[in-house]
């Protein structure tokens, strides 16, 4: 059985059009309610930063990149694996 995580209310302050653009994604039954709207946008910050590098890491696999020399791989094949890593992470579509 599921466990039922605790809720707690906040209270935040929108612009108009930004809070009409919420309600519109509501009444086409996008979400059930403001909080359902807001709960998704929190899941999908926190999935997208989980997958983003920080900087410390850019550094370092940077630094590794340099030490390793010249790679043996043509630009079109390191293109062509960067269009199938955005493609599996739903940044590019075909």
């Amino acid at each position: 059985m599921k466990e039922v995580e605790a809720m707690a209310t906040m209270t935040v302050s929108l612009p108009d059009p930004m809070k009409e653009w919420i309600e519109a994604q509501i009444r086409r039954g996008q979400y059930a309610s403001t909080s359902d709207y807001v709960r998704d946008l929190v899941r999908r910050d926190r999935a997208r930063r989980e997958q983003e590098l920080t900087l410390e890491e850019l550094r370092q696999k940077l630094a590794a990149s340099r030490e390793s020399g010249d790679g043996s791989r043509s630009v079109d094949d390191i293109f062509a694996e960067a269009q199938e890593i955005a493609r599996a992470r739903g940044l590019i579509n075909d």
